[in-house]
């Protein structure tokens, strides 16, 4: 069936009936309201050619959804759909061949998907919380172990939460840990957030600590929501690591939020050993804004540091 056929059909079936766009497809769709799992074991075993299996569940908005990716000179860019705001489904595909699994991928649902004229079976009815379980079983293999772990962390399900935080504790594969901490910082918003303070304070393996306060960073500086940034900002006040100092820095001349802006220099107070001070006085000589001087100034004068003090006696003094 040609590309437009397939677009014309799209368009008298029900949203949640297939992908928007899918070509060279030979369609089944049927239901999972029976149950995911029960459903997804009986395709497998029934199909020993190549085929993929695939639903759609509501995500949590997130901007790693996209489409396929191509690189020219070194630039890679996404050839799908940009998403100006993200989208509030995911597709998640899984590729089979002689009964066995063998890829794991999460879309938009507004990819054009090209099936390689291979069987494709669309399952309706599908519960998010059964989706995560099915993943889950998969994450602890060693093939598909990135990818499920990836299409578990799009869900917009608190299950996702609970499976993730299951693979992140203490006990678990290394590799498993590192991967379910990374999505919980950067997919997870507050939740993951507070995942990554727990970890950073108490948990036994130093590395595991060291990649923690790097997604806070990382948090502090891309997290899409303010509050969190602040958060994540506020937290990094406690840490000795000078690359904490650093990143609380760039939330102050970077981040347009004032409410990040302001959590800087509180964490700037906050810093171990006064490292926060020459920042402070920086900050209170420099900025414009009559606010975040006020502040500056307020956290120097309870410092009682006598680089702060110094800087009091030098504006007295003009």
């Amino acid at each position: 069936m040609t590309r437009a056929a397939w677009m014309i059909l799209a368009a008298t079936l029900p949203l949640a009936a297939q992908p928007k766009l899918l070509v060279n497809a030979k369609l089944d769709t049927r239901s999972a309201a029976g149950g995911l799992d029960r459903e997804f074991q009986a395709l497998l075993a029934s199909t020993p050619q190549p085929a993929w299996i695939a639903y759609s569940v509501p995500s949590t908005r997130t901007m790693a959804l996209g489409c396929e990716f191509v690189s020219h000179d070194g630039a890679w860019w996404s050839t799908g759909t940009v998403h100006l705001e993200p989208p509030d489904r995911a597709l998640i595909l899984f590729r089979v061949a002689a009964g066995a699994l063998e890829r794991i991928r999460a879309l938009s649902p507004d990819c054009e998907i090209d099936a390689g004229d291979t069987p494709f079976h669309w399952l309706t009815d599908v519960q998010p919380a059964e989706s995560i379980a099915l993943l889950a079983g998969f994450a602890t293999r060693e093939l598909p172990l990135a990818s499920a772990v990836g299409a578990i962390a799009v869900h917009g399900d608190p299950a996702a939460d609970r499976a993730l935080d299951r693979f992140a504790s203490s006990g678990q594969l290394d590799t498993l840990r590192q991967r379910a901490i990374a999505y919980l910082g950067s997919a997870r918003g507050r939740h993951g957030f507070e995942v990554l303070k727990g970890l950073i304070e108490s948990d036994p393996d130093e590395r595991i600590r060291t990649r923690a306060v790097d997604l806070l960073i990382s948090l502090s500086e891309s997290g899409k929501d303010a509050k969190v940034r602040a958060q994540a900002v506020r937290e990094l006040g406690h840490k000795r690591d000078p690359k904490a100092v650093a990143a609380i820095g760039a939330a102050l001349d970077k981040d347009t939020d004032l409410a990040v802006q302001r959590a800087a220099c509180g964490a700037l107070q906050s810093l171990p050993d006064g490292a926060g001070i020459p920042r402070l006085i920086q900050l209170a000589r420099e900025t414009h804004n009559q606010q975040l001087r006020r502040q500056a100034m307020g956290s120097l004068q309870n410092s009682h540091d006598p680089r702060a003090l110094a800087f009091f006696e030098d504006v007295l003094k003009r």
